[in-house]
């Protein structure tokens, strides 16, 4: 709220300054402006007085801001008498405050990052203090001084191959030794106020949680509609309620066939690339990811893409197992952390080869109000094809204060329960851009070894979004995430509180819409038409 008061009462104090010269003839209103303006320079007075910065530059900030003022009053001061002149003055002075003087009062102060790393705590091995963007043609070694005056080691964060679409090519992490743990918040401001500087946020570190598994309530009553031998259905609830059998019946009768292979990208703990569920369905991007020693990424990959109809396991929804395909990037350790640097990275690379959903079952609160690094590399992704698809968290709070939950630009998925509420642990995703929901309690998936178990959280809800979206996209390749959001929204259905959770997905419901959208029918005639499908799972 300080923050944006100094723009403001500034602003105030020049509007009600050439108010008053212009209006000296009129008592009434050049009284009123006198006191506008003497009220702004008093609020004025007491935003630089609050606001967090050292004397000297607050004086600094005062001198140039009086002297703008000043003058700039006093030169309407001089032309008031001819309002031709004066008037094409005011807009030129409006221009110039809208193009970017505004900008320049809004960074004159700006608010310090509040660092949530316990001074001389442990942190992640892997893990950096900060991430910082510098502006365009601005070096490492721009930076020297301050890295030289606090011991801070400076490096490259990100390397995307096409570096001309995207920002990402102008990160550096800034690490922080042990030594200097204490003067981080005062190293936070010099990196804001550095003049080659454009942004500052945390490399926040993540914990996957551990959740217990709730028992459910329902189970699919008739696995014969399913036309599969996966001996596991009976264990898969959110089949029946999801109508996937409908989704199949779909498939088959219209002999819809995919554009191409989907890849789906789990960026997690790895995966168990050789699972008797997994393998013929698994596409290895690195060996040294294909494998899962804690079991949350193979849980993940099962649910996105587990082999349908061979006679083990479970199944997914790509039926004859020629839609999609399923990698792995590691960007969690091995007990489930991980730092948002590392994330991020696995985001580019596998923007960089070839995704086309990439699923993340990870994240957790942010310390920062925002977090710019997200926006772009997902902004990055999307234009190299991939949609991303991101977990709502498990804190029962709002997934706007959660990363990657709250980035611009990611579908973001919450949990529910077999009554189809938002389950007891899933943050709720009303304030966020594109959310949308899925089943995520009580989710029977592979884990390594050949093995299956029930998990709980918005993590599991995650990968049946991001399977669905990759049958999506294998039908039509080019869909966005604007349009592939609509669909799910359009086509879902309501759930016990729709509001906080978001529309429940219908697959075979969306994947008609794409179908139909490739037959040329205009998306926005065919989301209001009777030929979307109502409640019922028969499809003709």
């Amino acid at each position: 709220m300080l923050l944006s008061i100094y723009p403001i009462s500034f602003t105030v104090c020049l509007v009600a300054l050439i108010s008053w010269f212009y209006f000296k003839n009129n008592a009434t209103l050049s009284k009123i402006c006198g006191i506008g303006f003497f009220g702004g320079l008093a609020t004025y007075l007491l935003s630089i007085y609050l606001a967090d910065a050292e004397t000297s530059y607050k004086l600094m900030i005062v001198a140039r801001d009086l002297a703008i003022i000043g003058g700039v009053g006093y030169f309407f001061g001089m032309i008031a008498k001819n309002k031709l002149v004066f008037f094409a003055f005011l807009a030129l002075l409006y221009g110039a405050l809208q193009y970017k003087f505004t900008d320049v009062l809004k960074n004159t102060f700006v608010e310090k990052i509040t660092c949530e790393f316990p001074v001389g705590g442990n942190k992640d091995a892997n893990s950096v203090e900060l991430l910082v963007e510098l502006k365009p043609n601005s070096g490492v070694e721009s930076l020297k001084d301050l890295a030289d005056g606090y011991g801070l080691q400076l490096k490259t964060a990100f390397s995307p191959k096409d570096g001309a679409i995207t920002d990402l090519d102008d990160y550096i992490t800034v690490d922080i030794p042990e030594s200097e743990l204490a003067a981080t918040e005062n190293i936070i401001f010099l990196l804001q106020r550095h003049p080659s500087v454009e942004w500052v946020e945390q490399n926040d570190v993540y914990q996957l949680d551990v959740m217990e598994t709730i028992p459910q309530k329902r189970a699919p009553r008739d696995l014969k509609k399913f036309g599969l031998n996966d001996p596991n259905l009976k264990d898969l609830w959110g089949f029946q309620e999801m109508h996937v059998d409908a989704l199949y019946s779909y498939l088959k009768k219209n002999k819809i066939k995919p554009k191409k292979k989907a890849r789906i990208y789990i960026l997690d703990t790895g995966v168990d690339s050789q699972h008797e569920d997994l393998k013929d369905n698994y596409n290895s991007f690195n060996r040294q990811y294909d494998n899962d020693p804690m079991g949350h990424g193979t849980h993940c990959a099962g649910i996105a893409a587990a082999v349908s109809n061979n006679g083990i396991g479970v199944a997914s929804f790509s039926q004859n197992n020629e839609f999609v395909e399923v990698t792995s990037i590691k960007v969690l350790s091995a007990r489930g952390g991980g730092t948002q640097q590392r994330i991020l990275k696995g985001i580019i690379k596998a923007a960089d080869n070839g995704a086309d959903v990439i699923s993340m079952s990870l994240g957790g609160r942010t310390g920062d109000k925002g977090q710019k690094a997200y926006q772009e590399a997902i902004e990055y992704a999307n234009k190299k094809g991939a949609i991303v698809i991101a977990a709502a968290g498990n804190s029962n709070d709002n997934a706007k204060f959660y990363s990657p939950a709250n980035a611009p630009g990611a579908i973001t998925v919450s949990a529910l329960d077999s009554d189809l509420n938002r389950a007891v642990f899933s943050n709720y995703i009303h304030e966020v851009d594109y959310g949308i929901a899925a089943p995520g309690v009580n989710i029977y998936s592979s884990i390594p070894g050949n093995k299956y178990a029930s998990f709980n959280g918005t993590s599991m809800a995650t990968p049946y979004v991001a399977g669905l979206v990759g049958l999506m996209k294998s039908i039509r390749p080019d869909l966005t995430t604007k349009q592939v959001h609509d669909i799910l929204k359009k086509t879902g259905d309501k759930t016990g509180n729709t509001k906080e959770t978001g529309p429940f997905i219908q697959p075979a419901k969306a994947v008609k819409a794409v179908v139909e959208m490739n037959k040329g029918i205009r998306l926005k005639r065919l989301l209001g038409s009777s030929l979307l499908l109502p409640t019922t799972p028969n499809i003709n």
